[in-house]
């Protein structure tokens, strides 16, 4: 089904609340809705948007068309599960940790939709998107055909794919299909995950790890958007390792640093983490050391011959933890995130505070960071 609505307040569809409108809504639920449009005859540009999570609209009004991708089943077998598009990449997550299905727990609470997450390649804790993605299907308005994508073909990278650079606008996708496994694969030397599991009295030992039984036969559209939490046990107890426990310990983690989209309006992490030169990190490990102290140690990430250097650590560093420009401000328990903190900050408030976190970090460290938020 096509439903269209024009002139339509866009304000509860970005997860920044920017008061935004466009001259043409779409929203299509079916994969053959997409072959009934008359492109032609759409409002230019046309937008695809999920759950509006990754966006910062910077005018108040959209000329175009946004499109709304809001298919939704679910096909589960014994590995994988193909979903649609518009299904709540969280609801995948609980679903899966439900079944006892190793791939997505990492990813657990991060907000958006299914067909985002192959565009953006979403990550945390060590996992990333493309790892557990085994197909795409998608609309090339090109050849105005549906086609399979190879996920090997989407150069996928850190936050990026071709999706939104050389195929940027070309694909509309409908459906992701996503590797599952019965086989442990935990994933746990990332953000203090291990520390978190063994402060709760989880063995992380990889003999501790459980093994799925059986499938329910149910798919992530079947659980009602629940998301499901693993019991809760003493640290006198050993807690099992399982998908499950995994999924509670990081949406514990992530409650306590990220603010709830649903409460205060952000688009999740703003800025992309660095990734520098091993001579370019010894001079800003020089520089923390001069700050802070001679055993003053920098966190850090080893990326092959890189180094992935926090950005939140450096924002913090520079003092704009918590820091407030109009109604716009770096979130205090994690200072990746800016928020519009009054409800009613202007998009002029989160660039102007943007621009000063990306000078005065360029300025002390010779690094430019780079949004991972897109600007509309």
């Amino acid at each position: 089904m096509i439903s269209r609505k024009a002139s339509y307040d866009l304000s509860a569809r970005n997860t920044f609340r920017m008061k935004v409108s466009c001259a043409l809504f779409i929203e299509v639920t079916e994969e053959k809705d997409l072959q009934e449009l008359d492109w032609d005859a759409l409002p230019k540009p046309v937008m695809v948007i999920g759950g509006g999570s990754n966006l910062l609209f910077t005018k108040e009004y959209f000329p175009g068309t946004v499109l709304h991708v809001a298919i939704c089943h679910s096909e589960p077998s014994e590995e994988s599960v193909t979903l649609g598009a518009g299904t709540v990449f969280d609801d995948f997550c609980a679903w899966a940790a439900s079944e006892g299905l190793w791939g997505p727990e990492n990813l657990s609470l991060i907000p958006g939709e299914v067909g985002a997450s192959a565009v953006q390649n979403i990550g945390a804790y060590g996992v990333e998107a493309k790892d557990i993605i085994a197909g795409i299907r998608a609309w090339d308005l090109v050849e105005k055909r549906f086609t399979d994508i190879n996920p090997a073909d989407c150069e996928y990278g850190y936050r990026t794919s071709r999706f939104k650079t050389s195929w940027k606008g070309r694909f509309i996708i409908t459906a992701v299909t996503y590797r599952l496994s019965r086989e442990p694969k935990p994933v746990l030397d990332y953000g203090g995950i291990r520390k978190a599991l063994e402060a709760r009295g989880t063995d992380c030992a990889p003999e501790n790890c459980c093994r799925p039984r059986h499938m329910s036969g149910r798919g992530p559209s079947e659980m009602g958007g629940t998301r499901t939490e693993g019991p809760r046990f003493s640290g006198a107890q050993s807690v099992p390792l399982t998908p499950q426990v995994i999924r509670d310990t990081i949406i514990g983690i992530r409650r306590k640093k990220l603010p709830a989209v649903e409460e205060t309006g952000s688009a999740g992490s703003f800025f992309c983490n660095p990734v520098i030169s091993r001579e370019h990190f010894e001079r800003i490990v020089s520089t923390a050391k001069a700050d802070n102290g001679p055993d003053y140690e920098v966190p850090h990430y080893v990326v092959g011959d890189m180094i992935k250097v926090p950005a939140a650590w450096m924002i913090e560093q520079c003092g704009f933890k918590g820091a407030k420009l109009g109604g716009a401000q770096v979130y205090q328990n994690q200072p990746l995130v800016i928020v519009n903190a009054t409800g009613n900050a202007s998009a002029e408030d989160i660039l102007q505070l943007e621009r000063k976190v990306i000078d005065t970090i360029s300025a002390k460290y010779g690094i430019t960071l780079h949004p991972e938020v897109e600007h509309i």
